[in-house]
């Protein structure tokens, strides 16, 4: 396969290892819009609709860890094929269900597939880019894949869906995953040096998996069960017990999945914190304005797609080029504290969204905001979460990092829908119109997702170092001094 000379063969790598991210991206919202449909098709019942979403996040959270470490004990390139060819068989099998257990049950592969993929995928960039420059420039990128790719899901879903039916939001998987397959064994770079053959953690593997099945499985289902319900309280300590398991297996190990040394560095610790708060507010933003735009405004689904796409638009620009940039002239702290910042400020603009809102007046401004602050700070969550790793561990700090993306959203959505509800429920009962109680509820909601954006923002200036390279300092815990 040749290349033109002015496109290093690398930049296409990148492209193609995206473009196999961006379907396990869009996975997780593309579902959404074709949900009344898939329940008219297959018969599904009001409880048991959810599952299509749950079955999908229960093991995509549950195994991001693992696939990790695989990672780094098989090989990236190897894991990021086999999760991607196991993540495309399970698309069809998706597509081709006829019964609500089929699609649950290929719903379960593909979530598999698409975390062993998304665990990889930072160590697959690391190996392209090891130098500090092609790096920033290249996590841009990745960021913008991960932070946009939501929302294109929610415009391609509402596009298929209305244009063909729901099938096909799983079979255009197909020849995007073949494609991407194929060129992947040709471009991505295999293990550099012997791959490191050290003997899997099985005890490890088993209770860290168990107990983030069980932690994504309790916050799904908490809205439904009642966060005070014996089932949801009982699930959570289930997952407790399971990860105290796992830390005196990992304590003993003498080849642990998850060395303790790793979280004694104060950079990987305050960037997997600034992590999952950070995906508790962009959740806040994408959902919560989602439901906004489709039960007040009642936009259509394509309309809510096409709201997105100033916000795509902008974290575009960044990605092609402004974010490495930026971080290279300011280094990792400033540009993700006011990234942080200017999401923060975005919430706070939906927060005063009115029920007759117009698009230009209450919904540009807040989607603008966003998409500055998702383009800038995107970058240097993932280069702080990255870099203090040691040699062997980059497939795991990309599992740890991605984990903690997932439990913050999850976590983070759970508190902010049931802050929602519970806001709604409040003004329903003192006989508030509909539209004025779900609107209060939103609000609500905007205003959690921004004080989370802002915590975010006071622990990247207290604890993440300035500069891209910066030495972290000695190793120790998130109480230490902070950085200058």
């Amino acid at each position: 396969m040749n290349f033109a000379v002015n496109v290093p063969r690398r930049w296409v790598a990148l492209a193609v290892l995206c473009l196999g991210v961006l379907m396990i991206v869009l996975d997780t919202t593309i579902v959404n819009v074709a949900l009344p449909s898939i329940r008219a098709d297959l018969g599904f019942s009001e409880s048991s609709l959810v599952w299509v979403v749950n079955a999908y996040m229960l093991t995509f959270g549950g195994f991001l860890l693992l696939g990790g470490r695989l990672g780094d004990l098989y090989g990236h390139r190897r894991l990021f094929l086999a999760g991607l060819l196991l993540f495309t068989v399970a698309s069809l099998g998706c597509g081709l269900s006829d019964l609500p257990h089929w699609l649950i049950a290929a719903r379960v592969v593909q979530g598999i597939g698409g975390a062993v993929v998304s665990a990889v995928a930072l160590s697959l960039i690391m190996d392209l880019f090891p130098d500090v420059t092609g790096r920033a420039m290249a996590m841009g990128v990745y960021g913008f894949v991960g932070a946009g790719g939501g929302s294109v899901g929610v415009l391609l879903g509402g596009f298929l869906t209305e244009s063909f039916s729901w099938h096909w939001i799983f079979f255009v998987n197909l020849p995007i995953g073949l494609a991407v397959y194929l060129l992947s064994r040709r471009l991505l770079p295999a293990a550099q040096g012997p791959v490191n053959r050290a003997r899997l953690d099985i005890a490890g593997a088993v209770t860290v998996t168990a107990s983030l099945m069980l932690a994504v499985y309790a916050i799904v289902g908490g809205n439904q069960a009642g966060w005070g319900s014996a089932w949801t309280l009982g699930l959570l300590a289930l997952a407790l017990v399971a990860f105290l398991a796992f830390v005196r297996i990992e304590i003993r190990a003498e080849a642990p999945l998850v060395p303790p040394h790793l979280f004694r560095s104060r950079v990987i610790v305050a960037s997997n914190v600034i992590g999952v708060l950070w995906a508790a507010a962009m959740f806040a933003w994408f959902f919560i304005s989602a439901l906004y735009l489709q039960r007040v405004l009642e936009y259509t689904p394509l309309q809510v797609g096409l709201s997105f796409l100033p916000a795509n638009l902008i974290m575009a620009a960044f990605s092609l080029g402004l974010s490495g940039m930026i971080v290279l002239r300011f280094g990792i702290r400033r540009p993700l504290c006011l990234g942080l910042v200017m999401a923060a400020m975005g919430l706070a603009l939906f927060a005063r969204a009115p029920i007759q809102g117009s698009f230009m007046i209450d919904v540009l401004p807040g989607m603008t905001l966003l998409g500055l602050g998702a383009g800038m700070a995107f970058n240097p969550v993932l280069l702080a979460a990255m870099s203090d790793a040691g040699p062997g561990e980059s497939g795991l700090a990309s599992g740890v990092v991605n984990t903690s993306f997932m439990m913050g959203g999850a976590l983070g959505l759970a508190i902010l829908a049931s802050l929602a509800q519970a806001r709604s429920a409040d003004l329903f009962a003192m006989g508030f119109p509909t539209e004025v109680a779900l609107n209060a509820g939103y609000h609500g909601a905007f205003i959690g997702g921004a004080v989370f954006a802002v915590l975010a923002a006071l622990i990247g200036a207290l604890y993440l170092p300035g500069k891209v390279g910066e030495a972290a300092g000695p190793r120790s815990d998130l109480a230490g001094d902070s950085q200058g």
